[in-house]
């Protein structure tokens, strides 16, 4: 978002609405649309605005409007959890003071592993040793490490979606080189003269980086580092609807007792979530608080 942000598709301040958004990442970098709202959406709900209807792709700002009532925040992208949680490619996990920002160390390592796995390229044989590697990382030194529900997903998209939309549309071979990683993840902006990819993309490449280091969800237990525990209550790739059952308790944990027009307003984007959910996990749409 912070590319598409410093190229105009959305306000340069990062704070525009989901459906904003959406068009966005939809003409910036084809993404598909079914999977285009659930990403938006997923990040709205649990961390946007509701009252205004508006998103921030950084912290919170009161550009957003003023916040809804707590536990909810309106914190933005930068929220721990979502997007930005433990075992990134390129960002720190939490614990360690900053979950948000472009780490250096973090990039060396990604372009070490591009230089001996992929022969000076990203492509899915680097992305499933390093998506293994940040987790081990994160298990022996983060005492606080979490890789459950949403962010175990949104992790292993994180890993596939440099291939599917950073590499030129024109490129045969779904490979990224390191020019072009460094424009995105460090400078925030398009490589030269880059083009979109050709046919709407998702998810596709987590069934196979997922293969080479079969991994569960969990935790590491009682503060303590080298100590994971798998999470067995926790949704994983074969149990998708557990993943909208938990978004959906999280998002009542946010907003308890929503009156007016906050409560109209979940609904309404619930409904639009859905949307999403229906295509990317097939579940049977559920009605938390009720419908309009």
């Amino acid at each position: 978002m912070n590319t598409l942000a410093s190229h105009g598709y959305i306000s340069r301040d990062g704070v525009a609405t989901p459906g904003q958004m959406v068009t966005a990442v939809q003409e910036g970098f084809n993404m598909e649309n079914k999977f285009a709202i659930f990403v938006t959406y997923l990040a709205h709900l649990f961390n946007g605005n509701l009252a205004t209807d508006l998103l921030s792709i950084g912290g919170h700002t009161s550009k957003t409007g003023p916040d809804p009532p707590p536990p909810a925040h309106a914190g933005g992208f930068n929220v721990h959890g979502t997007f930005e949680g433990d075992a990134g490619m390129t960002r720190a996990d939490a614990f360690f003071g900053d979950n948000h920002s472009f780490n250096q160390t973090l990039f060396d390592e990604f372009v070490d592993f591009s230089n001996r796995f992929g022969g000076g390229y990203y492509n899915l044989t680097v992305a499933g040793e390093l998506r293994f590697q940040r987790l081990q990382d994160s298990i022996a030194t983060n005492p606080e490490f979490s890789f459950r529900n949403v962010r175990y997903f949104t992790a292993y998209g994180e890993s596939v979606f440099p291939i599917n939309f950073f590499v030129d549309g024109r490129q045969t071979e779904k490979r990224l080189d390191m020019a072009a990683a460094a424009s995105f993840f460090r400078d925030m902006k398009y490589p030269p003269d880059f083009f979109r990819a050709p046919t709407p993309m998702t998810n596709e490449g987590i069934p196979e980086i997922f293969a080479m280091h079969p991994f569960l969800p969990g935790t590491n237990a009682d503060g303590r580092i080298n100590n994971f525990v798998v999470d067995p209550t926790s949704a994983n790739f074969t149990t998708p609807c557990v993943l909208y059952g938990n978004i959906l308790n999280t998002v009542q944990s946010l907003y308890p007792n929503p009156t007016g027009v906050l409560r109209r307003n979940l609904i309404k984007n619930l409904g639009y979530f859905y949307i999403g959910v229906s295509a990317v996990l097939g579940c049977p749409e559920q009605f938390p608080y009720g419908q309009e």
